[in-house]
Parts: structure tokens; sequence; C-alpha cells
């Protein structure tokens, strides 16, 4: 079965960051991208005769497998893999897999660097076979490990990694598209890094463009020359050296000029200047100003001007300082924007990228009729993003809005506008860019009422805040409040009833009417293109489809956001949708026929041999690889499945009655006071010495019955006998009873056992028997649209969820009054004073 995307990349970073040990993830990455690009071009040269890079005879991935366990190991990968493949192709130096200092000495360096090479030699592994068409999918599995490392090296190592998330709103807001690009279209980044924002322009562009870049580390540079080729793009020019001292893209003395530019230079750079002529710079950079000698912000920015063509485009990542610092930076951004260079500022959440927590911005130029600018598109991004352990990050739905935001060049309010640049050159703001001055994003103050507060009742400004909703729901407002005096009202239901009364309400159901039609409308015309999926088909372009239908869809919807609705389906795109998609694109819907028996890895012990592979037993050790077991199980096995439920019920019951029985007889009187554990061997003992008690009680209790059939006194017998022959017949019931729950727990456990291998044994068989229409019914229908129908139904408990908080919330602020409260404060000091005076107080 072809290995999942989604495994794919959690297995090679759980295989890679358990082997790292002590090293540094920073150092550390550089040789398992290593391994996982020479994997790739391996198995890649298999399959294609074609490929841009050459595997030397001798130089591929199979070969270092037969050096596993060699003593020079290290050594050989070095010389007769890495550096052939190297000289072969025109690449930079790879990392160094016998440095002792780093990989360990002796037999430590010769485990480490054989069972990295394990963890690639995987049979699920064989990338020429996990690619469909259109799909980068080894290049995406090099940045999900590059975006772990990043957030696994610390605040000062994660330079070599912009967020993904960044990198696609660079590449969409630079204007880049297939209609406008060409095999000739340049795009350059000065600060290249891994090349991740080079891969993203190249997507948009949507063909092969032509790709350069510069980057001052040479490990880092190497990154980015390996990632180029993992997607696709061979051709690509990067160099390892210092773009703002030794530019490597020049023609006749003069910066080469590109269509697109797209950076991320490191904020702030105190160094920047060192080998710079910053008064005489032989390329023109700084006709416009000299940035300080301590902060290379400018001088990155100024570099990207001089390096675009007249009708050059480009987008930039700084730290929001650009945008209000003065002195000599301040002169610089007054001339900037004088030249009209400046297109649009977006904002940024802090904390996204992995070198700082400090907010950042995205600036945008565009050197084309700059002249005639009349204004700056301005936007703030800052509070769309979701916690991701110690970092921020963008969802889909933020990197939508702010794309399409700045597409639209559309005005939100409390999110973008475009300020003229008479605005941003007037006395007042004197070329401060600092984007609170021009787009006001506070929240308005939720005010207390002081009337209120004395005299009860809702403020009406309060409720007339709530418009959105009463223009939808307009009766509903009449029917939650009642008039109580001039510009208050009171809530006219209970409070405990208002959800219900909203959501009942015949408004509110027509619009979860409307909704779902809208949403049904949207899902028939999917189910119709995803009907026809078969191999071949591109998954990027469904999605894209996908995502585009269903924000026209919501678009008009007052009250649910389209991009909530985005969110939901890019989500599950992400987790489960696109799995699917590509399995389909690869093998057509007889994928849905595959499942797996899942394993647990054999653990290395202290002799320093790995343990075998475990299979993992039962249901839950079987896979499908597009149909959860458990999906066959409700749709075709309900019968089995019910029988199960019935027996795991009676355990549950059972066990509840065990848990009562110990819960009520555990304490230091009760009849399990004197047992050492309360298990089934321990009450059976007792109740044994019970039952035998009992058998005394039951002759007492014939030798009463005859003494007073024939008159005799009953004084004869202690009274205490009949109390015993009482309780031992309780206690010998209590027994009893736990042991029968005991029993029913065992005979019902062991039937569950027989049922689910009976079940498992079914739904194994199912697998393959499954038609094309069933499979096709169990994914679009049971499975993507049942998830789908659900974040809908959520969307609409959140609608009435808010609306009913927020009116409860208003309705306690005001329900105790200033009276009511001076009365009760009045009535609790007569109480006191009564109190006092009984006790010889005086007041």
């Amino acid at each position: 079965m072809a290995i999942k995307k989604s495994e794919l990349y959690s297995s090679l970073w759980a295989s890679c960051d358990e082997l790292r040990g002590g090293m540094d993830a920073s150092q550390y990455k550089d040789y398992v991208l290593t391994m996982l690009f020479v994997k790739y071009i391996s198995d890649k040269a298999k399959k294609d005769d074609h490929f841009a890079i050459e595997v030397p005879a001798g130089a591929s991935f199979d070969d270092m497998v037969q050096l596993i366990g060699t003593p020079n190991i290290g050594d050989d990968i070095n010389k007769k893999i890495l550096n052939r493949i190297k000289e072969e192709n025109g690449l930079n130096d790879f990392p160094d897999f016998n440095d002792e200092n780093k990989l360990g000495k002796g037999k430590d360096l010769v485990d480490t660097v054989s069972n990295l090479v394990r963890i690639f030699n995987d049979n699920s592994l064989d990338f020429s076979k996990n690619s469909a068409e259109g799909d980068d999918i080894l290049g995406d599995a090099y940045e999900y490990l590059m975006r772990h490392f990043a957030t696994e090296s610390g605040k000062s190592k994660g330079q070599f990694y912009t967020p993904a998330e960044v990198s696609r709103i660079l590449a969409k807001v630079i204007g880049i598209s297939p209609s406008n690009a060409t095999t000739q279209t340049t795009a350059y980044d000065p600060t290249a890094g891994s090349g991740s924002l080079l891969l993203k322009v190249m997507n948009e562009a949507g063909k092969g463009i032509d790709l350069y870049g510069q980057e001052k580390e040479t490990a880092t540079a190497n990154l980015a020359h390996m990632n180029m080729i993992l997607h696709g793009a061979e051709t690509a020019s990067i160099v390892a050296d210092n773009t703002l001292t030794r530019p490597a893209f020049t023609e006749d003395g003069k910066l080469k000029r590109f269509d697109y530019v797209v950076a991320n230079p490191p904020f702030s750079l105190k160094s920047w200047s060192n080998g710079v002529n910053v008064e005489s710079d032989e390329y023109g950079r700084f006709e416009l100003g000299v940035p300080p000698e301590k902060n290379g912000d400018y001088a990155f920015l100024l570099h990207i001007l001089q390096s675009l063509k007249s009708t050059g485009k480009a987008a930039v990542v700084l730290p929001h300082g650009v945008l209000f610092r003065g002195n000599a930076e301040g002169e610089i951004r007054k001339n900037i924007l004088k030249k009209g260079y400046i297109k649009g500022i977006i904002g940024l959440p802090a904390n996204l990228f992995y070198g700082t927590g400090i907010p950042a911005c995205i600036i945008i130029l565009d050197r084309e009729n700059a002249e005639h600018r009349k204004g700056i598109f301005m936007m703030d991004a800052s509070k769309g993003f979701t916690k991701d352990g110690n970092k921020n990050r963008l969802r889909e739905q933020d990197i939508r809005k702010i794309t399409d935001v700045f597409t639209e060049q559309a005005e939100v309010s409390k999110f973008s506008r475009m300020v003229p640049i008479s605005e941003i050159a007037d006395a007042k703001n004197d070329y401060n860019l600092n984007i609170p001055r021009y787009i006001d994003t506070q929240e308005a103050e939720d005010l207390q009422n002081i009337e209120a507060h004395l005299q009860g009742g809702i403020p009406l400004v309060d409720v007339d805040a709530l418009q959105n909703y009463w223009n939808v729901f307009p009766t509903l407002r009449k029917t939650l409040f009642e008039n109580l005096r001039e510009g208050f009202v009171q809530v006219g239901v209970p409070t405990s009833e208002l959800k219900t009364a909203i959501f009942d309400h015949s408004e509110f159901v027509a619009f979860n009417t409307n909704l779902q039609n809208t949403f049904d409308q949207w899902m028939q015309q999917q189910q119709q293109l995803w009907e026809n999926l078969s191999v071949g088909v591109h998954p990027k372009e469904i999605i894209a489809q996908a995502g585009e239908t269903l924000l026209a869809a919501f678009e008009s919807n007052v009250l649910v956001n389209g991009y909530d609705m985005y969110q939901h389906l890019m989500q599950y795109w992400n987790e489960t949708m696109q799995d699917d998609v590509y399995s389909i694109a690869l093998d057509g819907w007889k994928a849905a026929n595959e499942y797996q028996r899942l394993v647990v890895k054999g653990k290395k012990g202290k002799d320093g041999k790995v343990a075998k592979d475990k299979e993992i037993g039962g249901l839950a050790g079987v896979e499908g690889r597009m149909i959860a077991p458990q999906l066959l199980i409700d749709i075709y096995f309900s019968k089995e499945k019910n029988a199960i439920a019935t027996q795991e019920q009676a355990v549950e019951n059972a066990q509840a009655r065990l848990t009562e029985l110990e819960e009520e007889h555990t304490g230091e009187e009760g009849l399990f006071a004197d047992l050492e554990k309360v298990n089934a061997t321990e009450v059976a003992k007792l109740l044994k010495e019970k039952k035998s008690l009992s058998v005394r009680a039951q002759s007492l209790s014939v030798r009463a019955q005859s003494r007073t059939q024939q008159s005799i006194d009953l004084a004869a017998e202690p009274e205490s006998s009949y109390g015993e022959v009482n309780v031992t017949l309780i206690e010998v019931e209590v027994l009893e009873d736990y042991l029968e729950n005991v029993d029913v727990i065992k005979k019902a456990n062991a039937e569950i056992k027989k049922l689910n291998e009976t079940l498992e044994k079914a739904v194994v068989a199912k697998y393959p028997t499954l038609t094309e229409a069933e499979s096709k019914d169990l994914v679009l229908n049971h499975k993507w649209k049942a998830h789908l129908q659900n974040c809908l139904q959520q969307e609409q408990e959140r609608i009435s969820q808010n609306l009913t908080q927020r009116i409860k919330l208003l309705a306690e602020r005001y329900a105790t009054t200033l009276v009511s409260l001076d009365t009760q404060a009045n009535e609790a000091a007569t109480k006191v004073k009564a109190h006092l005076q009984k006790m010889g107080w005086s007041w």
C-alpha cells in the first residue's frame, strides 16, 4: 500500500528526531535532508531516464545501504557517493558524514550513520511511486522536515526557513500568475535561505520560470539547491555568498534586474556594511540614502529596489520598525515614498518567525507606474492566527483573507484601507507608515450603564449593537425583549430557556434551512466533480476549486463567515482529504480496496540488536488506505456492531454495580474492610466463610420455630444470635451479587472477544469486494460530506451560542440593582445588630 503524505512526513520526522540524540537540530538537519535528497534522486533516476540530475554508477542510495555497519561508512559515503554526485552535477558541498565531533567516534559514528540510512531504507519510501502528476510530495516532505528542525533549533538558528504560510502570501501579493508568467520570467531572492520563497513564486507562476537566489551560509545554500531539485527546479541558480558585499547576479557592472523579487532578510542585521562601500556603491544602491551602520533593514530594501526591472514587483518581510523609525531610516523611507515605489503594507502577527518573536510586516514594492501612485494599500492582519506550540501560525483562512483583500484592494473595516499619499505626507504623519495611524483596529469598549445598575433593565444601545443578528432575525428581537422604560428593555423569556427560544424561533429555523440549502447546493456540485476523480487528477487543483466555490457560496451570508467555512474545508483537506485524493490520483478508486496491518517498530536492545516489528492485533491493527474499518462497520455490519455494544453495555452495567458494592462495603466496618484486595478470589473466600456461618444461622432458625410451637421460653437463646442470622444472610446476598457481576463481566468479555474476531474477519474480507460505486458512496457521502456537514452544524451552533451568551451576560449584569443591593445590605446590618444586642453589645 502506497504511503500517505501525512504518514510520510510524520514518520520521517519521528524517526529522525529519535535518532538525533544530543546533536543540535540546526546541524542534524543537514544530514537528514541530504539523505532524503540522495534517496529521492536515486529513486527518480531509476524511473526516469531523462531525469535532470545524474546519479553516477555506484553512487546511489542502494550503494549507501551496502555500507551499513561497515567501519568506514562515513568516509565511504563522503568519497564514493556524495562527492561524485556533487562533481557530476555541479552542486555545493554536502555535510561531512565522517565528522567525529558531530556524529561520534568509532562504533558510535558507524551506528549513527548506519541507522540514518536504515530510516530511509524502507519499501514504503519508494519515492518514485509516491508522486502524483503535478505533485511535489518529496519537496513538501523536505519543507515539513525543515519547519520541524527550525522549531527545534532555538531562537538564533531558525533563519534557514521562512514559514510556508508567509511564503505563500509573498508569492501571491506580487501578482505573478500563469496568465502573466512565461518561461523567461525571472524571480530573485537575495537572502534565499532554504529556497522556499522562490519555489512558492514558481508555484504561483504555474510553470517553470528562471529562479535566482543568493544565500550567505554555504550549508543553507546547499539546502536551497537540493530543495530546488526536489521541486523540479533543477536549473535554478543558487549562489553561496554575501549579497550586500558581493552580489552574484550582475550585468555590465550593474545589478541584474528581475521581474519579481521576494525576500525575508535577517532582521536588523548589525554587520551589514562590512565590505560594502556605502559612500560610493558601485551598484548605486544608496542613492535614496544610507542606512544606519548597525541596522541593515533598509540596506536590503534598497538592494531589492535596485534589482527590479522598470515594471518589477517585490514583496519583502521586515520588522515593523522600518515603518516608523526616524533619522537616516526616516529620510530613506520619505524618499522611497516620494518615488511611489511602495504599493502596499501588510502587518503580520507577532511571533510567527523562528528567529525572533517581534512582529513583522510585508512591504510590497511596484516600480510600474510608480510615479503616478496616489495611495498605499495598508492592512492590519495582526489578529488572525492560531497558537502552534510556542509560536503563532497563520491559518488557511488568514492566508486566504489577506491575499483576497490585497488582490481586490478591498477596504474592510478595522482591517484594510487605501491610504492617500497626501495623508501619509501631511504634517501630522510626516511619512510615518505605522499602521495604527491609519487603521483603527480597536474593538468598541463594552461600557457599563450606571442607570441600568441603579434601576435595572438592559440599555437599548446594547441590544442595538447586535444589529447583525436583528437584520436576519427581525421578529426574534421582539420575542426575546420587552420594553421596560424609555431607552431600556428586559429579557422576556427565562435565561435558562434563551438558547431554545433562539434555536426554535421560526426565523432562526428559516436561516438554518437556507444555510443548509446553500451547503447542499455547493456539495451537490462538488460531488458531481468528485465522482469523476480518477488516475492522474491534480489534487492541488481539486482543493483550489473546492475552496474557491465554497467562499463564493457563503460570500453573502451575514452571520456565517465564508472564511470560517473555508478554514473547516482546508483543515480537513490537510488532515484527511488530501491523502484520499492523492491515492485516487495514483491508483484510482481501487485504492479504497486496500488495507494494511499496522506494526510496532522493533526497538534496539542493550545488545545493539533491533527487535522484529510486531503486528498490532485486532481491528485496532487494521488501517484502510481510504476507508477506515469503523466506517465499514457502521455501514455494513450494524448487526454485529450492535451485538458487541449489547455485551459492552452488560460489562459497563456489571462494572458499575461492582463499583457501587465496593464503595458501599469498603468502609471501616464494611463487609470488605478486612480484605487485602477487593477482587473475585478474595470475595469468594469470604463468601465461603459467610456461608458456613449461615448453616448455624439456619439451625438457630429451625430451633426457634420448634420452641415457638412448643411454647418454650425463647429467652433461653441469646438475642444476638437472631441478629447474626439476618446480618449473615444479607452479607451472603451481597457477596453473591458481587460474584455474579464478576461472572457477567467475564462471560461478556469472552463474547466480545469472539464477536470482534468474527467482525475483524468480515471487515478484512469486505475491503477487496467493495465496488467502485460503493467506495465512492463511502468516501464522498459517509466520510467527506458527513464531516463537512458537521462543520456546518458547528457554525450554526456558534451563532445561537454567541447570541445567547451575550444576552445572558447583559441580563445578569443588570439583574441586581443598586437599590436591591442596598436593601440586602440594610437587612443584613439589622440582623447583625439584633444578634449583637442579644449578646449584650450596644450598636
